[in-house]
């Protein structure tokens, strides 16, 4: 009986309080203003059927010139779909063929072009010692519909030149890949 009397005689107090907030603060949140740009953007996802072609192309253009190399594939997050060592190819070839492929996908750039720009251009030419970066012929990023959906690099096949053709040589114009 003395407990029921206490909570009668509080229970409103409870109440009060829970209703007030600090002066000019709200209960409620204030409303976030309407954003002007999407939330939520439209990606186009490179498919391991993609990079299987690609690894295909690759390899035939490097046979006709008498070479075997090392291809990778990257997504547009910089994450490995494929990543092949031909026969015979150097252990090296396939971890700076995956580089290249990182370093074409996160520049934006093809890594002849941008090795070329960085020994010329005292702005640039530090990209050469990021730890993920390889500024060697053989990487390109791959385009589709004016956004970078992934890398290909190629490693292995007698110098800067030749890699990029051939990596050129695997882009898939069937699906609209460009390296821009």
């Amino acid at each position: 009986m003395r407990y029921s009397f206490f909570v009668l005689l509080f229970f409103p107090l409870f109440t009060f309080a829970q209703g007030t907030s600090p002066k000019g603060t709200s209960r409620h949140p204030v409303p976030v203003a309407e954003a002007k740009a999407p939330l939520v953007s439209e990606a186009h996802q490179l498919t391991l059927s993609a990079a299987l072609d690609m690894l295909g192309r690759a390899q035939a253009k490097a046979a006709s010139t008498q070479k075997v190399v090392s291809v990778a594939v990257v997504d547009a997050s910089g994450e490995v779909l494929l990543l092949t060592r031909g026969d015979g190819v150097g252990p090296h070839n396939t971890e700076a063929a995956r580089r290249k492929a990182y370093t074409a996908l996160s520049t934006k750039t093809a890594t002849l072009t941008l090795g070329r720009n960085a020994k010329t251009n005292p702005d640039t030419e530090n990209l050469a010692h990021l730890p993920e970066l390889l500024l060697l012929g053989g990487g390109i990023p791959l385009w589709h519909e004016g956004k970078v959906i992934g890398g290909l690099g190629i490693a292995g096949g007698g110098g800067p030149e030749q890699d990029d053709a051939i990596a050129r040589a695997a882009l898939l114009p069937e699906a609209n890949t460009t390296t821009r």
